[in-house]
């Protein structure tokens, strides 16, 4: 008997977001899982026949599958689905269906042979909707939610949800889906810095001058008007993503990686932090593309891309200097930063030391302060160190010693998938985590909506503002 037998309904199967992340995701999932029985039903307003839905999985596995061929063994080329792969295709069905219709779910709880995991791949006002429904259903007893984010629209919208979610499942059985902590690199950080001597002490306010969180795109608005121009950049990645990620970052050691005590640390973390000084109106900077040239591609202003709406005034650049005040970071600033139509992609974790506090005389050059970069994609890190130099011994060069992540089996959307399908929260937002994380970035909403704070200009493919202030990579 397989080790596991679930049921995946995704709900908003035929969704971009099925498309390009979950069910690519499952098929990372499936290449590992060996004994793990999967059933797979979608559900969506679309009208799909079974050849046309079938069609639709079999593609997204086999761009996963070659992918994965790709980086194993630098294949290209078509290679056809293996047996596991194309056995779950066949199996699985789609329906037709409102999400938000008690008949309707009904229905396809019917249709699921096993306890099943809801993904919710849908805008989240549905989503609320069909937990709704859901709540007045009588479901198997080891069904489990998966929600992707936002996780409401502000705190109190956050805590009517977790309420509404709670008076039917436990909280143990409810996944707040932030794939960020998927990614390797994110997994990573927890070996680097509580299996390591030498790095961990050195983790605190006596040793960091600052800490710098920066997930830059080179990529507009890539048709995603309908929800982006309502996000912008502050709800859309550093609530959503970013403050997990530096919850990781700076949080305690906790006694193990299980849920409760990984989740309870990273909350702490939350709690603790503030607009850096106390005023949110110039901690917190925003800014908006105008026309430019990233690479070889013309972009227009944001404010002219289709579906968007100028009255708006929403930021696609977005950066929040903030504080964990505590007795391992007060005093140390962490810039929390993510946009879009930038010239350069940056996606890392930057921590910058204090000077040495006493160069001996005699030791001459322009020695640096030492730092530790973790690039979030690709998987690796890289110390900067001062050394003696190559020629004159009394001068002091920088240099920078470098490593690779393990980039691990699953893609982040697959490591995803697999605590959902096997019940482990881990690396999924718990429910006060996702109120409190309203709670950091509702001081700058409310400036920035009220029209208080100014919006900067940047030209698409620029740097950003030239008069911010952000550490080069």
């Amino acid at each position: 008997m397989a080790s596991l037998q679930t049921t995946l309904l995704i709900l908003g199967a035929s969704g971009d977001l099925s498309k390009r992340l979950l069910l690519p995701g499952l098929a990372t999932l499936l290449d590992v899982k060996e004994d793990w029985e999967i059933q797979l039903v979608g559900a969506g307003v679309e009208d799909l026949s079974d050849a046309e839905w079938k069609q639709l999985v079999h593609d997204a596995f086999e761009n996963a599958q070659a992918s994965k061929n790709e980086e194993d063994e630098g294949a290209t080329g078509e290679t056809a689905l293996s047996p596991r792969l194309q056995a779950v295709v066949d199996a699985s069905s789609y329906r037709k269906a409102d999400v938000t219709s008690p008949d309707d779910l009904t229905t396809l709880l019917g249709d699921c042979h096993f306890d099943p995991a809801i993904y919710f791949a849908l805008p989240p006002a549905v989503t609320e909707k069909s937990c709704e429904q859901l709540a007045k259903l009588d479901l198997p007893a080891h069904t489990r939610l998966a929600l992707e984010k936002p996780f409401g629209t502000d705190a109190a919208s956050a805590e009517h949800l977790n309420d509404l979610l709670h008076s039917f499942l436990p909280e143990s059985r409810i996944h707040r889906v932030d794939h960020f902590l998927g990614r390797s690199t994110v997994l990573n950080l927890l070996g680097l810095r509580f299996a390591n001597r030498i790095i961990e002490p050195l983790l605190s306010s006596q040793h960091v001058e600052r800490v710098d969180i920066v997930y830059d795109e080179t990529l507009g608005l890539e048709g995603r008007a309908r929800y982006y121009d309502k996000a912008g950049a502050l709800v859309d990645m550093i609530q959503s993503h970013l403050l997990q990620v530096m919850a990781v970052v700076a949080m305690e050691a906790p006694a193990s990686i299980d849920a409760e005590d990984l989740r309870t640390q990273k909350e702490l973390v939350l709690r603790a932090v503030r607009p850096w000084g106390g005023d949110p109106l110039t901690a917190g900077k925003r800014a908006r593309y105008t026309a430019g040239t990233v690479g070889d591609r013309s972009m227009p202003s944001y404010v002219d891309e289709d579906g968007v709406d100028p009255s708006l005034g929403t930021e696609t650049l977005a950066q929040l200097k903030l504080e964990v005040a505590n007795w391992r970071w007060a005093g140390v600033p962490f810039t929390l930063r993510s946009g879009k139509a930038l010239g350069k992609q940056r996606r890392e974790i930057l921590i910058t030391f204090k000077d040495s506090p006493h160069v001996p005389d005699g030791l001459t050059g322009a020695h640096k302060p030492d730092r530790l970069c973790i690039w979030i994609a690709p998987d690796e890190m890289q110390l900067e160190l001062n050394v003696n130099g190559p020629g004159d011994p009394y001068t002091i060069d920088h240099t920078a010693l470098e490593v690779t992540f393990n980039p691990g089996r699953l893609s982040a959307y697959g490591e995803v998938l697999a605590g959902v399908l096997e019940g482990d929260a881990t690396l999924s937002v718990r429910g006060d985590s996702a109120v409190q994380g309203w709670k950091v970035v509702e001081p700058f909403l409310s400036l920035w909506r009220s029209g208080e704070a100014p919006l900067d200009d940047y030209a698409a493919g620029s740097g950003g503002p030239e008069d911010w202030d952000n550490v080069d990579s």
